[in-house]
């Protein structure tokens, strides 16, 4: 079993979400939290038997599917990708554990069990084809959920999400095409593996043009500026669970797409667009930062706060260190957790008083003192209090780009400053002073099915702060090569000078084809 473990965790949602369509109605909310608890021990249990010494691919899978054109089946792990993956586990299996009183729950958490199937395919496939035909799915459902769940804007807000990315993805699979052009070129095979890509030696003039044909599309997903107008109106009309599948993991697709597919493959064009990445990188924090502190809905307030938060892990990812690359990687695992549970905590209250306006409530710390001090830890890591989750990524993020430009990280260093004064003003607003509303003085505090979802939240974010070692190694270990191979494959001297390896030389300096487990 050990050996099928990744296409068990791709496949079994889909199948259980299969199954679903016979379960009873009154069963469904049982049998939903059944398989994504199942499904969650399945990733631990993958953290369990997987290698953190080693740096090359795990428990990789083949299987032809159109050997002519060498397309095949092609799973496989890594430091870079194993966290990401319990991270959808986990949220999948808090957000069906948290559903309140739903309209059409069974087909919500059929939706919800095939999304799961795309965002673990996402983060697990080696083959190009394999790869895109599970971003392109993850849409179906992400736009069902809108249309069907959202608000009274939720058909606007789901036609502009699936069109954006649709487009966007369209542009990047014109890119893949290429690249299996080049490789049969060169080689005089046809090859979709990614791992195989990594061996092609392009000229500068085409990876110029293949990055940005891949950048489209994974600019979109992240999103960066000024591709980023489809996100809040997709979190604002989603329902809660939309938002923080959203929020936690989907939007982590682009950042770690940049990392698989864009830093190996094209390291002299990642280095030629490294500092306009980061320039936009860093309007996404200032700008977004803005929009969010003018933002009287608190949902909104969360929503800008992500797009934010996403322009660190950018700027993280283009420092083209160690020291970057592990910090965004390990960002994105926060901002999964602590955005995930800012919007958790948005429809917490929003199931209570239906409204999402800040102006509606005031004086909440003394109503529900349970369901403040929650939302005071996550607000506190979401600002990057030290010993919270998100102040160890964006260290490493901005300690890393601090190497490429001492300006451009002060800039940034200094606008997420403006995110503590938007998310601090929220909370003063919603929390302190006095009760003026009649319709808050009797509200319930969180209840212990809400507290089953937010209390391990808010102990991970406490605790990987304090501790954040036992995810740094892993995906160290698979980041050091990769920086290292991204030097060697280089062709021109200002990439060579740029990407900045180890002092000491690691043993695998090469991206390995996959290693037996």
């Amino acid at each position: 079993m050990v050996e099928h473990i990744l296409s068990i965790l791709i496949f079994f949602p889909a199948l259980a979400a299969v199954l679903g369509f016979v379960v009873h109605k009154d069963s469904v909310r049982s049998y939903g939290v059944a398989v994504a608890t199942i499904e969650f021990m399945l990733s631990m249990w993958l953290w369990l038997v997987f290698d953190p010494t080693l740096s090359g691919m795990q428990f990789v899978e083949q299987i032809a599917l159109v050997p002519a054109f060498g397309i095949n089946y092609i799973v496989g792990v890594d430091g870079i990708s194993l966290f990401i993956v319990i991270l959808a586990a986990f949220f999948t299996m808090l957000g069906i554990a948290s559903l309140g009183e739903t309209k059409n729950i069974k087909n919500m958490i059929i939706t919800l069990l095939f999304l799961q199937m795309t965002m673990v395919g996402v983060f697990l496939a080696l083959d190009a084809i394999v790869f895109y035909v599970f971003w392109e799915l993850s849409l179906v459902p992400m736009l069902y959920l809108i249309g069907a769940w959202g608000g009274p804007l939720r058909i606007y807000a789901s036609v502009k999400f699936f069109l954006y990315t649709f487009t966007g993805s369209l542009v990047m699979l014109v890119g893949m095409l290429f690249m299996a052009y080049l490789y049969h070129r060169t080689t005089g095979n046809w090859s979709f593996s990614i791992l195989e890509w990594y061996r092609l030696q392009l000229p500068f003039e085409y990876q110029i043009w293949l990055f940005l044909a891949f950048f489209v599309g994974f600019a979109i997903k992240v999103p960066m500026f000024p591709f980023h107008t489809w996100l809040p109106y997709a979190h604002g009309q989603a329902p809660t669970i939309g938002s923080v599948i959203l929020a936690a993991i989907l939007l982590k697709m682009g950042t770690y797409a940049f990392i698989r597919f864009s830093l190996p493959l094209f390291p002299d064009a990642s280095v030629y667009f490294m500092y306009p990445i980061a320039v936009l990188a860093i309007i996404m924090i200032i700008y977004t930062a803005m929009v969010a502190y003018a933002q009287k809905d608190i949902k909104q307030v969360v929503a800008y706060s992500s797009v934010s938060h996403m322009g660190v892990i950018v700027l993280g990812t283009f420092a083209l260190n160690v020291e970057g690359i592990t910090g965004s990687i390990f960002l994105m695992i926060a901002h999964g957790v602590v955005s995930g549970a800012l919007f958790l905590l948005v429809g917490v209250i929003y199931d209570r008083r239906h409204t999402k306006l800040m102006s509606e409530f005031g004086g909440l710390a003394s109503v529900m003192p349970r369901y403040a001090t929650i939302f005071g830890i996550m607000m506190m890591a979401s600002v990057g209090l030290p010993l919270t989750i998100n102040f160890v990524g964006e260290f490493m993020s901005l300690l890393g780009f601090y190497k490429q430009s001492h300006i451009l990280t002060l800039l940034a260093g200094v606008a997420i400053i403006v995110g503590a004064i938007y998310m601090l003003t929220a909370y003063k607003k919603m929390f302190f002073g006095v009760v003026t509303k009649d319709e808050n003085r009797n509200l319930p505090d969180v209840n212990k099915t809400e507290l089953l979802a937010l209390i391990p939240l808010a102990i991970v974010t406490v605790w990987l702060g304090v501790y954040p070692k036992v995810l740094l190694e892993p995906i160290s270990t698979s980041v050091k090569p990769l920086v290292e191979f991204m030097h060697e494959k280089a062709i021109t001297a200002e990439a060579k000078a740029r990407i900045s390896t180890m002092a000491v030389k690691v043993d695998n300096t090469k991206i390995p084809t996959g290693e037996a487990h």
